[in-house]
Parts: C-alpha cells; sequence; structure tokens
C-alpha cells in the first residue's frame, strides 16, 4: 500500500474521499493507503472463497461479501477492505458510515508478496480487536495452503493449516473450504 501525499486527513475527509474515489483506499491513525489492485490468481481465490462460502450459507441467518465491503475496528481506527467478510444476523452500520460494517464474523485475505507480512501481523492484530470476529482465513500465495486463526472460547487465538487434499474448518459458521476448491483454476493448462 502506498500512502497519500497529505499527512494527515479526518475521518470525515477519509469517508468523504471514499465514496467518490475510483479505487479503495485504506484508513489509519489519519493516513489514507491506496491499495494496490492484486493478480489473476488473487483474484480467481478469492472468488472461489466466496462461492464456497455463498453456497454453503444459503438458507442460514449469515451472508459473504466481496472485498466492496469497508470493515471498521471500531477500537483501532481501522478501516480496511478484506477479501472476503462474512456478517451474521444484523450488519452493525458505523453510525458516521454507511459504507463501513463493524462485526464481521469472518474475515478473509488472500495474501500477496507485498501485503503478506501487514495481513499476518499489523492488520491481524487490528482485527482481532474486533469484538465479533471468531476466524481470519489467509490463502497462501507462495503454497497452496489455508490458515486459520481462530478465537477460542477462553479468548486466546489459534492457527489450523490446511494443506491440498484437506479441507480449512470454519467453526463459526459452521463451513469447509476444501483446498483443492479454493485452488482450482479451470484456466490452467496442464503440461
Amino acid at each position: 500500500m502506498v500512502a497519500s501525499h497529505r499527512s494527515r486527513y479526518t475521518r470525515a475527509e477519509y469517508i468523504a474521499l471514499e465514496r467518490s474515489a475510483n479505487s479503495k483506499h485504506e484508513y489509519l491513525d489519519g493516513n489514507i493507503y491506496a491499495m494496490a489492485g492484486g493478480s489473476r490468481e488473487h483474484a480467481l481465490h478469492g472468488a472461489n472463497v466466496l462461492t464456497l462460502l455463498s453456497i454453503a450459507l444459503r438458507g442460514r441467518p449469515c451472508a459473504a461479501h466481496t472485498s466492496d465491503l469497508r470493515i471498521r475496528v471500531v477500537d483501532t481506527g481501522l478501516e480496511t477492505y478484506p477479501d472476503a467478510s462474512v456478517i451474521c444476523g444484523q450488519p452493525e452500520i458505523d453510525p458516521d458510515d454507511k459504507h463501513a460494517v463493524t462485526n464481521p464474523v469472518v474475515l478473509v485475505e488472500i495474501t500477496s508478496p507485498s501485503t503478506e507480512d501487514y495481513d499476518r501481523g499489523d492488520k491481524l492484530a487490528h482485527y482481532q480487536r474486533i469484538p465479533s470476529l471468531r476466524e481470519v482465513v489467509f490463502v497462501g500465495h507462495r503454497e497452496k495452503v489455508i490458515e486459520v486463526v481462530r478465537r477460542e472460547e477462553d479468548g486466546s487465538w489459534s492457527r489450523h493449516e490446511a494443506r491440498p487434499g484437506r479441507v480449512a474448518k470454519l467453526e463459526s459458521i459452521g463451513c469447509e473450504l476444501p483446498v483443492d476448491e479454493v485452488y482450482r483454476d479451470p484456466l490452467a493448462t496442464s503440461s
């Protein structure tokens, strides 16, 4: 992500800019960061995850959302666009911004070389401050691996990995993400 040229913005200025922007931006501590576009594989893995979640959640009081839904971490002030999110029950819309939701149950990040350290480090720390959040899913870009970071009953966080031939279990919403389906690419040529 690349910081904007101006040194500080108010949240109200960020919200106004985001309403008219042609691209997405993350906001934290008065700074606005442009979010880079992803590769074809990044987009494909995100679409596969969203499809699997949408099908699994059909008929239940939960909904999967694309990266167009902005998530606000009230405790830290981070506003960002995860690759996918799941909201269960009534969405809690931020009172100052009808385009931001504050109560995700699951967040999904498709990692990339430029964002992986941030996604798994500082951004995860922000996410873990969301009271409703139960799981964060990382879909790897270097190898076919899905990692689920889960809030346990005692409030601690645990990590669970799934590799090809296995499924990543999302206990909070009773769904599974088969690794082979998340990484499925019907356009790939086999040699």
